[in-house]
């Protein structure tokens, strides 16, 4: 660990269905290591960044605060994948990017590797 008092261990997502969700992310990030404990669905990412999946009891209602940005080399191909694994594209956003939600509707964007910060 740096001299930060914190560090990144998880990003976690609330879902109804934390199977489907976990499924979608791990197709789409290529999670390794996905194990389950009670309500939870665990994986990481290549990088080793991990990702949790928490069943709750209600659907998402309104917009995320926070929100994953993904840098990607192909934008059109991983788009067309982001709805093959059944997310969507959400509309009128505009700036170089593109507005994706997972199946439960936990949204994301999808950054140009060339124009990612």
């Amino acid at each position: 660990m740096s001299d930060a008092p914190a560090e990144v261990g998880w990003v976690i997502f609330d879902c109804v269905d934390e199977d489907r969700v976990a499924t979608f992310w791990q197709e789409l990030l290529g999670l390794e290591g996905r194990r389950r404990r009670d309500q939870y669905v665990f994986a990481r990412a290549p990088s080793g960044l991990g990702f949790g999946f928490q069943r709750v009891a209600g659907a998402k209602t309104s917009k995320n605060r926070v929100h994953v940005d993904l840098r990607v080399a192909d934008l059109p191909r991983t788009r067309t994948h982001v709805v093959e694994l059944g997310g969507a594209e959400l509309p009128d956003y505009d700036g170089g990017f593109v507005v994706m939600a997972d199946p439960e509707g936990n949204e994301f964007c999808l950054i140009p590797a060339e124009d990612a910060a």
